[in-house]
């Protein structure tokens, strides 16, 4: 999939979950459902930081490019290092490491413990991120035709606004859990994997269940059934998909508030 259809499926799976938690009698105040909506849609460009090419390698100028280079070589070094005797070697790391359900985790697993451990200021920078990306992917449009610095300002005022009203008693900073934002890593990892199942929609398919062995493979590229795939960029996406994620994930935040009042 394209960067706007894995950052819309991010918003609406979050949605999902909001409205799930309200039907299970644990709702979530209103900014959680905000700020995880925009959390989980940046989160969902994370996975291509394996290329260069990728809107999360470009949304941040030349640290995100070189992090990407540096992820990149990672992903190869891992994926040569620990591939099955019939698998071949790779010399790009895309669609292998990032993309996998133990790299979601332990990014998600770092974000939290970071936003616990380092508590405001961090809470902050990971908000920035995710904003940003948001931006990236759910405005990418108006973000293609804006210069980089508007886009860091609207991020980084968007960050500042959404820690304020959740520090605000009750408002979601203990969501779920009793130690602030911990609850942080949920929407990260979720988005990450909500990518992963999107892309295995496509023809290429995802690794997301290594280091588990299918079929000879460690490296299994995991997907639908060939005649449900589709090229990245297709038709299906724009047409059927995007719309079907905006329909989805407004009844399911409609649904989600509704109970919640």
């Amino acid at each position: 999939m394209m960067g706007p259809a894995h950052s819309l499926s991010g918003a609406m799976a979050w949605l999902g979950v909001g409205l799930a938690a309200a039907a299970a009698d644990h709702p979530m105040p209103w900014p959680v459902l905000l700020a995880g909506t925009l959390i989980c849609a940046g989160a969902a460009l994370a996975p291509d930081l394996d290329q260069k090419g990728a809107t999360i390698s470009r949304a941040f100028g030349p640290p995100s490019k070189w992090l990407a280079g540096l992820i990149d070589k990672l992903s190869v070094a891992v994926y040569n290092a620990t591939r099955a005797k019939r698998e071949r070697r790779r010399s790009g790391g895309h669609r292998t490491l990032t993309h996998t359900f133990p790299w979601a985790l332990a990014v998600g697993v770092g974000f939290s413990a970071a936003a616990v451990l380092f508590g405001r200021w961090a809470v902050l920078i990971i908000l920035f991120i995710h904003m940003v990306l948001a931006v990236e992917g759910l405005l990418w449009k108006m973000a293609r035709m804006s210069s980089d610095v508007l886009v860091w300002l609207l991020g980084a005022t968007s960050a500042w606004i959404l820690a304020a009203v959740l520090d605000e008693p009750g408002n979601g900073s203990t969501w779920l859990f009793s130690e602030p934002y911990l609850w942080l890593g949920i929407p990260i990892v979720l988005g990450a994997m909500v990518h992963n199942f999107g892309d295995a929609l496509t023809i290429s398919g995802v690794p997301m269940l290594w280091p588990l062995t299918i079929k000879g493979r460690r490296w299994y590229p995991v997907g639908t059934p060939s005649v449900m795939r589709f090229k990245a960029g297709a038709w299906v996406e724009n047409k059927v998909l995007m719309p079907v994620f905006m329909v989805v994930g407004a009844a399911s935040g409609i649904g989600a508030l509704v109970l919640a009042a």
